[in-house]
């Protein structure tokens, strides 16, 4: 059976600023020969070390139609939104109002991410930097962060709060920096860190609302209850996501079962996912 979390993300942000590895408003480049493996959390072991953000788990395909028109459908364990992929990406981006979390209070913690990033629809490997929920009980914690997934996450201690007005990017330069941005305009702070690698495919860019996951045998953990989430301005390569014909993604549960939606993406690459359950 899945061990839930049950460590607040203040307590995550503490340990990883203590580590050393909290982002800087300009940090200095990192360089990742490899990918190492993903960390584990304190207080959790091998099997449980937690990802906001990784991989698609693909379950299904099916074709759609969104007023006359026809596009792909994808159901997924733990992704929603769209992706386009057919190309080589160098750049997304797109901006949301940071959503408020709806906690039960019940004993088990569920999580919610939002993020965009370069990979991940069909390789190993996402560049990718968002927001994230956790709910303990009765209590929300919201916290920003980056991850070159597989590598370890990194979360910045910089006050998040829900309504908060967000906006983030991806963009490859050269041939191995990858710059990560995320910005929160209310609270008037930015997160700019530069990462060196080489070796990746930018095969699909995303924006992603994702059932974090944990690594190995652990399974995907339970979604909170995100409410909805309006995304505006996505975009990859410098062009609109809504008008690349981009595939769509739900998240659905081991069973089939839906557990968010996704709403059609304007010409001007604006959507919603909308929470309905967790598993």
């Amino acid at each position: 059976m899945l061990r839930r979390f049950t460590i607040p993300l203040s307590t995550v942000v503490l340990a990883l600023g203590l580590l050393g590895l909290a982002g800087t408003a300009s940090a200095a480049p990192a360089t990742h020969s490899a990918h190492p493996a993903t960390r584990t959390l304190p207080g959790l072991t091998g099997a449980h070390a937690f990802n906001p953000g990784g991989v698609l788990v693909k379950r299904s395909t099916h074709t759609v139609m969104h007023d006359g028109i026809r596009a792909t459908e994808v159901t997924s364990n733990n992704w929603s939104g769209y992706a386009t992929t057919g190309s080589t990406y160098k750049s997304v981006s797109a901006s949301w109002t940071q959503p408020t979390a709806k906690c039960s209070g019940n004993r088990t913690t569920t999580y919610a991410a939002f993020w965009v990033g370069l990979d991940g629809y069909s390789s190993d490997s996402v560049e990718q930097t968002g927001t994230l929920i956790e709910c303990v009980g009765s209590t929300a914690e919201y916290a920003g962060w980056y991850e070159m997934y597989p590598a370890a996450l990194t979360t910045y201690s910089n006050t998040l709060r829900p309504g908060d007005a967000m906006s983030a990017s991806v963009t490859f330069s050269g041939t191995e920096t990858y710059t990560l941005v995320l910005k929160d305009a209310t609270e008037g702070w930015t997160k700019t860190t530069t990462v060196n690698e080489t070796g990746l495919s930018r095969s699909s860019a995303e924006v992603i609302t994702e059932a974090p996951c944990c690594t190995g045998s652990g399974g995907i953990l339970p979604l909170a209850d995100f409410g909805t989430v309006s995304y505006s301005g996505s975009s990859d390569n410098g062009s609109s996501m809504g008008t690349q014909s981009p595939t769509e993604i739900i998240i659905v549960d081991g069973s089939g079962n839906q557990e968010d939606s996704t709403s059609a993406i304007s010409s001007s690459g604006a959507f919603s996912n909308t929470w309905i359950r967790s598993t």
